[in-house]
């Protein structure tokens, strides 16, 4: 058995009953260190495959940019460290989300608003809620720092964005809807 870091693309394929249209994810984050920084996001994947982010996270403060990923495992079992490195099925450089090339996770940052809330609502469409980049499974990770893109210059700006360490994380499950 392969645990909970195991891959989940087998456990992805194995659910043939859900149509690609209005499958709904969710993640609900937490930071194992101190509790401060907490959340939920929700996932929503239409007919032409394109899915929706949106969400709130608390103690992200006024202006300030996070970096904001998915990472490749389920695994919180260790805080988020145990979550793995960013989901990378293609083997890309770290990049933004707008970018041709890029991780399969690289989704940018998001930013705190008033009152310390980071609201957020955007489109991708490089992640699925099924096949072979699906997300189910996997771990949204919020990070200490913000997400530079790729372009800080340096090999770890191609790696992981120089987000730096991990705030908050949690594993996506489907939605009951």
């Amino acid at each position: 058995m392969g645990g909970v870091t195991q891959k989940m693309t087998d456990t992805i394929k194995s659910v043939p009953a859900l149509a690609p249209a209005g499958i709904q994810a969710v993640v609900v984050l937490r930071d194992p260190n101190n509790g401060q920084v907490y959340g939920q996001v929700e996932f929503m994947q239409t007919d032409d495959g394109v899915v929706t982010v949106s969400g709130e996270i608390k103690n992200i403060p006024n202006k300030e940019k996070r970096g904001f990923h998915i990472h490749e495992f389920g695994d919180t079992t260790n805080g988020c460290t145990s979550a793995g490195a960013h989901f990378n099925p293609e083997n890309n450089e770290h990049a933004g989300p707008q970018d041709a090339l890029r991780h399969v996770g690289d989704l940018g940052n998001i930013v705190g608003g008033t009152g310390d809330v980071a609201k957020f609502n955007f489109k991708d469409s490089v992640i699925k809620l099924t096949g072979p980049h699906s997300i189910i499974g996997r771990s949204v990770v919020v990070h200490e720092k913000e997400d530079d893109l790729g372009r800080g210059g340096n090999p770890d700006s191609k790696k992981t964005g120089n987000a730096g360490g991990r705030i908050a994380c949690g594993v996506i499950g489907f939605k009951k809807v």
